[in-house]
């Protein structure tokens, strides 16, 4: 089953092998090159597109340059961004993979290096910007405190991803992906770690979901009927289902009324993942960990579901499909590893999966 199409929408992925997002850092910083993807990107992206994977998701793309996570994230809110991710979607699509794209507001987590270079945060001299959030709480001990977003910045943010969206789909993307997990801004409204607010965006569940909510309702009105949507959730933060963490946080039990928030909208798949939202978590990492996540709001919401973390093996991704805990598995660093996971899964399950020609005739 794992190499059975799938339908969403009008839109048929050719197999249940994705490519999770994956952060890069390898844009321009400064200047008209920042936020544009280039050869890294395309050559990063193609390769997994050759080696077999059914839809590809590109690395969290900002809305806006502050919503960035790093001064070196790819972006979409200017033209030469557009031109150049539709050189990357044509590429994909060439090779039988159907282009995503994940785009996100990085939020209190925003201004920070490249993890090769320490990943801390960076102030204005190393190109760096003031972090906004829903609360003015830093994410850890060293990091700045954000500026509490306005209703007004809060529209602005809709509005942005909304004209991101367009902008994805002027490209050749087919998915749109919204990044609500991790940590980032949306993720930070959900959670009750870092939401404080005392208005409509903060306090009870329906207050946290509504930017989730209001950003899905905006991306849905201007993305094509025929195409789908996906959201990206982190279904805990690992903290109130801790009993050894005194702090409280975004639950699974949560999670499960949020699907059904999201499928009411339009959403048509949930991208599963956890954690990212406090430091210092407890996380009982193992094979597919994440796994049951996804299979609980499968099964208590009939809700579509890509499971992902840890997922090495192909006969572990084949159970994980086929048994139903999830109707498609995202592969994040074993696709790094080998970009041919795909190719190599299909001859272990004795499946078909077309190689490029170039590769079959090679001589």
């Amino acid at each position: 089953m794992l190499f059975d199409p799938i339908t969403l929408r009008s839109l048929t992925i050719p197999n249940r092998v994705w490519m999770a997002p994956m952060c890069q850092y390898s844009a321009a910083t400064d200047g008209p090159e920042t936020g544009v993807p280039h050869d890294w990107h395309l050559s990063h992206l193609g390769a997994r597109a050759v080696g077999g994977a059914g839809l590809i998701l590109t690395e969290a793309t900002a809305v806006s340059p502050e919503g960035r996570i790093s001064p070196a994230d790819l972006g979409l809110w200017n033209d030469r961004q557009e031109r150049a991710f539709a050189r990357i979607t044509r590429f994909l699509g060439e090779h039988g993979t159907v282009p995503g794209i994940q785009l996100a507001h990085a939020g209190r987590k925003a201004s920070t290096d490249r993890p090769w270079r320490g990943g801390g945060p960076v102030g204005a001299t190393g190109g760096g910007w003031q972090p906004v959030g829903p609360s003015p709480v830093p994410f850890a001990e060293g990091y700045p405190v954000p500026k509490e977003l306005t209703r007004e910045e809060i529209r602005r943010v809709v509005d942005d991803f909304a004209q991101a969206a367009r902008r994805a789909l002027r490209a050749g993307f087919q998915v749109v992906e919204v990044h609500g997990a991790h940590g980032y801004l949306i993720g930070e409204f959900l959670s009750s770690h870092s939401n404080r607010r005392t208005d409509d965006y903060g306090g009870p569940f329906e207050n946290r979901v509504r930017l989730a909510l209001e950003v899905v309702e905006a991306v849905r009105s201007v993305w094509p009927e025929e195409l789908p949507v996906f959201f990206r959730v982190s279904a805990t933060d690992w903290l109130t289902e801790n009993p050894e963490d005194e702090r409280e946080g975004w639950t699974a039990d949560e999670t499960v009324l949020l699907a059904k928030e999201l499928l009411s909208r339009g959403v048509d798949l949930l991208d599963t993942s956890t954690g990212g939202n406090a430091p210092g978590v407890r996380i009982p990492l193992g094979p597919g960990y994440q796994v049951p996540f996804a299979a609980r709001v499968r099964t208590e919401t009939g809700m579509p579901v890509g499971a992902v973390g840890l997922i090495t093996e192909p006969h572990q991704a084949e159970e994980i499909v086929a048994s139903g805990q999830a109707d498609a598995v995202l592969l994040g660093r074993e696709l790094l590893r080998d970009p041919h996971w795909p190719h190599r899964a299909a001859r272990e399950l004795a499946a078909s999966a077309p190689w490029p020609d170039q590769y079959r005739h090679a001589v």
